[in-house]
């Protein structure tokens, strides 16, 4: 796939350039808690500095349209210099002041109701603030948003330099070097259906753990008792596969404490937390002799405190030789609070658009890029 890139765009001095970026950090305090997805622009955002080019940045933070990107802007403070605007009347004036090299903010477009709805009359306001679109914000490119799909129908567009990054790297994973492991953890295993039969025919190891696993202890006839899981059914396809793996053991929990259980040996009144002591001694097993690692989602339920597994398989696959590409909210913010992301070959800023681009080979806004939708 060859993606116009924002080196392809020309000469940039004086140039209104639109950037959508990936803002959506979580704020604790008034701060942004994990700026990943932020600093991962600097390279393009440093490119259109030193390039001279007038920037506009749109980008979201949250669901609830009331959250404010106040808290993003003190950031951008402190890495460009940069104006915070609330609409886009008042970005179209002050747009018209900024100095070649310096950037304005816009407030979080969940507050426009035509950005979700991809409203054909906001895709052309957003698109009048721009001489050029750069998308820079692959992880949410899966969205059929105004900010994504839209504003490309109206102006040159082209990919910025990590969204480039990501599709070279992620692409890796169609033909990888073998033996090639993936590791798939999170929920709703109906959304994971696609990924997983699409790399039963490339991966020589899928390890499935997380709440999906309880999809397939439950499909093998185990007891999974309260814990969380799908509505969908799996077929044998999956669950009968040599090549699917599951932790052989797991930490259950219960009102009165948590346990090692076996796979077989969950009580009714227990829910699967996370992977056990020999589940991980299983993925180390398969790292270990892997030539190429993609990781994506928690092992277990990361966010109420069950992080054990999750902290020993980044530090696990933080040591080991293969290739390594990881993504996934969860897994992202393990691996930044442990200061490892410079261990792995390529940490996507992606989630949900990282596995769709994995199962599909393209994201709504990749063929906005290409003018193909």
């Amino acid at each position: 796939m060859t993606l116009p890139t924002l080196k392809d765009a020309g000469n940039l001095v004086g140039k209104r350039v639109l950037l959508r970026l990936d803002l959506d950090a979580p704020v604790e305090n008034g701060v942004p808690r994990d700026t990943h997805r932020i600093d991962s622009a600097k390279k393009t955002l440093a490119y259109l500095r030193e390039q001279g080019a007038k920037t506009i940045i749109i980008g979201h933070i949250g669901r609830d349209p009331n959250e404010s990107l106040a808290p993003v802007f003190v950031y951008l403070k402190t890495l460009i210099s940069v104006m915070f605007v609330k609409t886009t009347a008042e970005a179209q004036e002050k747009s018209a002041s900024l100095e070649d090299g310096t950037f304005l903010l816009i407030e979080n477009l969940r507050r426009f109701p035509g950005e979700v709805t991809n409203d054909p009359v906001f895709a052309k306001e957003l698109a009048s603030l721009g001489d050029l679109f750069v998308n820079e914000a692959f992880a949410v490119s899966h969205r059929e948003h105004a900010s994504i799909v839209g504003v490309p129908r109206l102006l040159p567009s082209f990919a910025g330099l990590v969204f480039e990054e990501e599709v070279k790297n992620l692409s890796k994973a169609f033909s990888p070097e073998h033996p090639a492991l993936v590791i798939l953890g999170g929920a709703k295993f109906e959304t994971k259906t696609p990924l997983i039969e699409r790399f039963l025919g490339i991966a020589d190891d899928i390890y499935v753990c997380g709440a999906l696993a309880n999809d397939i202890y439950k499909a093998r006839g185990y007891e999974t008792g309260v814990s969380l899981v799908s509505s969908c059914e799996i077929g044998p396809v999956i669950f009968e596969n040599p090549k699917i793996h599951v932790p052989s053991d797991v930490i259950a929990h219960s009102p009165s404490g948590s346990s090692v259980r076996g796979m077989d040996a969950v009580e009714k009144d227990e829910k699967i937390v996370d992977a056990g002591p020999n589940g991980l001694d299983d993925i180390r097993a398969l790292a270990e002799k892997a030539k190429f690692v993609l990781w994506n989602g928690p092992l277990g339920e990361y966010e109420t405190g069950f992080d054990a597994g999750t902290i020993a398989l980044a530090q696990m696959l933080a040591e080991c030789d293969a290739e390594t590409i990881i993504g996934g909210g969860d897994s992202l913010a393990v691996v930044s609070k442990l200061g490892l992301n410079e261990r792995f070959s390529f940490v996507s800023t992606g989630g949900g658009a990282m596995l769709e681009f994995l199962a599909n080979e393209t994201l709504p806004g990749i063929d906005a890029l290409l003018k193909k939708n």
